[in-house]
């Protein structure tokens, strides 16, 4: 996954700074992404995680002092990956098509839910933090829609897209709850939803 972003950094007692670390913390997160699938949250362990990615266990130590903050370094990397392909999918939109921009940004969680390991589990926030994610998603749909939209990421922008991103959550889970890849129906009443609220300011 290349380098480790500044958010990524929270979750860890020390960032990699040769290629080989880089590359053995990347076996490790997505060992713990590929158990988290398998086991459960609960069940997870920096022993398991150790033998999977087929490293040390000192290894593990040296990045994370516990599996939450293995889960909390995946979070971070998942949000990373998410704003990345928001960003990407911007780019071919037109800026005055609010509407379709706001698809994007719901279609492309919608694809990492259904694709990417231990996602089902640990989004953007941990278990043992599942409210922390929000905020945090709020920021970088600020930034990336303000700037796509020509508008100003001020707080009241910012305020607007966390009431969508915890109304958006809370539907979603529903959805995914009701069908494991998301109950249509619910999904496109996320849709609705969003764009009802956000015509409001984007309009």
């Amino acid at each position: 996954m290349g380098a480790v972003s500044h958010d990524q950094k929270k979750g860890l007692r020390r960032a990699p700074v040769q290629q080989r670390s880089a590359e053995r913390l990347d076996r490790i997160l997505e060992a713990c992404a590929e158990l988290l699938d398998e086991t459960g949250y609960d069940r997870l362990s920096t022993r398991a995680v150790a033998a999977r990615a087929d490293v040390p266990i000192g290894s593990v130590y040296r990045f994370f002092s516990d599996k939450r903050a293995m889960a909390d370094a995946l979070a971070q990397r998942n949000l990373d990956m998410y704003a990345v392909r928001v960003a990407d999918r911007l780019t071919t939109l037109p800026a005055a098509d609010w509407r379709a921009a706001i698809d994007a940004v719901l279609d492309e969680y919608l694809e990492m839910k259904r694709t990417v390991p231990g996602f089902a589990l640990v989004d953007f926030g941990s278990p043992a933090t599942p409210y922390e994610g929000n905020p945090l998603v709020a920021d970088r749909l600020t930034a990336l829609l303000g700037a796509h939209l020509g508008l100003t990421p001020d707080e009241a922008l910012h305020r607007t897209f966390l009431v969508a991103v915890e109304a958006a959550d809370a539907v979603l889970q529903l959805a995914f709850r009701t069908r494991p890849e998301g109950d249509p129906d619910l999904v496109a009443e996320v849709r609705v939803l969003l764009r009802s609220y956000l015509a409001k300011t984007l309009d």
